[in-house]
């Protein structure tokens, strides 16, 4: 007679292991700094709008007023995105099924990053006709920071993208985007800026990496 096979014990559930102390915290605010970068889409055009941003910084002479809020105008922007992700997580971790509260709350946070976003181009444009006889009198510095800044954002931009590829091919673009950006740096008007442009970069390799452990990862709006 047959004895039918003993229950599997329930599997314990996942823990994640909380890191302490300072660096712990920066560890983990890095972290979900990528995972925010490797799972939403709108990010990552935040990102290379950001860079963007660095490379007109660093290439035109700006006031200290100037500087500061194209900064603080980038800064609000990723810290939009960031909430808007963690929020979408915790709606997600309370519930999978289709509710109206759960789609108004997903909705509005989305609207509130796209608020933040049209009212900080708005920023940048004003700006940029505010600056302009500077810009107008630096034909040199635009067309150098045009022929090796779309380059740079390109190639962060491929980095960024969700699009299956050998691990040498990112090494490759990393590897490209950095030799744009080193001539970029040398000639910059700012170094404030280009530290900018220069961590956007930092950012985007490592997601290029960390998405790999993900395959290709889903994307959110």
């Amino acid at each position: 007679m047959s004895t039918a096979p003993a229950p599997r014990p329930p599997t314990a559930p996942h823990l994640v292991r909380r890191r302490k102390g300072f660096w712990g915290g920066f560890v983990h605010a890095w972290d979900g700094l990528i995972h925010t970068l490797v799972h939403q889409r709108n990010m990552k055009f935040h990102w290379v709008s950001a860079i963007l941003v660095g490379l007109v910084g660093s290439g035109i002479t700006l006031g200290l007023a100037e500087k500061v809020t194209l900064i603080f105008c980038v800064l609000i922007v990723f810290f939009a995105e960031i909430v808007n992700s963690a929020l979408e997580a915790m709606i997600d971790l309370h519930t999978e099924e289709y509710r109206e509260k759960a789609r108004i709350t997903k909705d509005a946070g989305a609207a509130a990053v796209l608020v933040l976003g049209i009212g900080a181009s708005v920023i940048f444009a004003a700006l940029l006709v505010h600056n302009w006889p500077t810009i107008a009198a630096s034909g040199p510095r635009i067309l150098r920071q045009t022929l090796l800044g779309v380059p740079f954002a390109a190639l962060n931009a491929f980095l960024l993208a969700e699009r299956p590829r050998p691990g040498w091919v990112d090494v490759l673009l990393a590897a490209g985007a950095l030799a744009f950006f080193v001539p970029i740096a040398l000639a910059s008007t700012s170094v404030v800026f280009s530290a900018m442009t220069f961590s956007l970069y930092v950012g985007a390799v490592a997601t290029a990496f960390e998405r790999r452990k993900f395959g290709r990862a889903p994307h959110h709006d």
